[in-house]
């Protein structure tokens, strides 16, 4: 009887473990190097990143990085008023977007394609895979990835608003 109780706790616990694990990773899926929309604020990004290269007017900042340039754009009052989000997101961290100068990633090699939460989407020389429970968004250029996009997930958005 007492090998069974312990036996039955462990169970317990793994299934606990797996359910945080997993619950960790789907929060964590749209952020990039530590930086995750409706989340990261301007200073949290200049911690990570340091100086951006250019600030635009609207505060897009451009970073130089390993591979190529990201581009960071924050939450405006437009944003929140048009979107109806609660006015605390005002000034988070929008989206991501990486530009890869050279990268050799393909879609087979992301194994996107096997990926049931990705929607793909074809043009003449572009595809595109979206999952947007995840806030995730590759652009393939004549097969090659040039361009990744971390936004808000379906979830963030929901309790983003009011």
């Amino acid at each position: 009887m007492k090998i069974v109780t312990v036996h039955w706790r462990w169970q317990i616990a793994i299934v606990i473990a797996l359910v945080i694990f997993g619950y960790s990773e789907i929060a964590r899926a749209s952020a990039w190097q530590g930086i995750e929309p409706f989340k990261s604020r301007r200073e949290d990004v200049l911690k990570i990143l340091g100086p951006p290269v250019t600030e635009g007017h609207n505060g897009l900042m451009t970073f130089k990085v390993a591979g190529g340039t990201a581009s960071i754009s924050f939450v405006d009052q437009n944003f929140v008023r048009t979107k109806k989000l609660r006015p605390e997101f005002a000034g988070t961290v929008l989206q991501v977007i990486l530009q890869h100068e050279s990268s050799s990633d393909t879609p087979e090699s992301m194994n996107l394609s096997k990926q049931k939460d990705f929607v793909k989407d074809s043009s003449r020389d572009a595809v595109i895979y979206r999952n947007l429970k995840d806030g995730i968004v590759y652009t393939f250029i004549n097969g090659r990835l040039r361009t990744t996009r971390y936004t808000f997930s379906e979830s963030q958005i929901g309790r983003a608003r009011h």
